[in-house]
């Protein structure tokens, strides 16, 4: 039997979800076909219908979060206060929200290990925010801002969240996000 086009695509995009959310919080390498695919209740025979591959479906998972997490930062920017921003970054609810925060935070270490393609994907998927942010930086400090600066505040925001939630204790993670806050203000300011 043959699915209208639509199915087709409805059935694409709740497995894109299913991944993004799933890879956010387990991890690539932990997380198999079989998981996504129950998690968007099909079957793994059906997710070549869909994809070529794992990591295909890797790459228009990290495109899919990445372009969404960076509409969400233009919406946010404009006009936004500086401390406002980055504790909304740093704050416990997004330590504790893996699978629907920062895909940065959540994948760049393992994207590292992928092949070219998808640490191309994930890089140019992640260069409209590091322009975003470079471009908000330089309106707050009245002079141009560049990539590689937007890159290491978004590193130390990165990075910071990816300490926090991997201390087992819930005050040294706080302080962590609280040490990462104090930090990506002087980096900023």
């Amino acid at each position: 039997m043959r699915y209208a086009p639509e199915h087709n695509d409805a059935t694409r995009e709740r497995i894109l979800e299913a991944a993004s959310r799933l890879f956010q919080e387990h991890g690539i390498a932990a997380v198999g076909l079989a998981k996504v695919m129950a998690e968007a209740g099909l079957t793994v025979g059906t997710f070549y219908t869909h994809f070529e591959s794992k990591e295909a479906l890797l790459q228009e998972a990290l495109l899919r979060s990445l372009d969404a997490r960076h509409e969400a930062l233009v919406q946010t920017l404009p006009g936004a206060d500086l401390e406002r921003v980055v504790r909304a970054y740093l704050s416990p609810e997004h330590r504790d929200a893996s699978g629907t925060g920062c895909p940065v935070a959540a994948l760049a270490s393992e994207v590292a290990r992928h092949p070219r393609a998808t640490r191309h994907t994930f890089s140019s998927h992640n260069a409209p925010t590091l322009d975003a942010l470079a471009a908000w930086l330089s309106s707050r400090r009245g002079k141009k801002v560049g990539r590689a600066d937007a890159a290491a505040l978004l590193g130390l925001l990165a990075g910071t969240l990816q300490l926090a939630r991997a201390a087992p204790d819930r005050a040294e993670s706080d302080a962590i996000l609280e040490a990462g806050v104090r930090a990506a203000i002087r980096l900023a300011t």
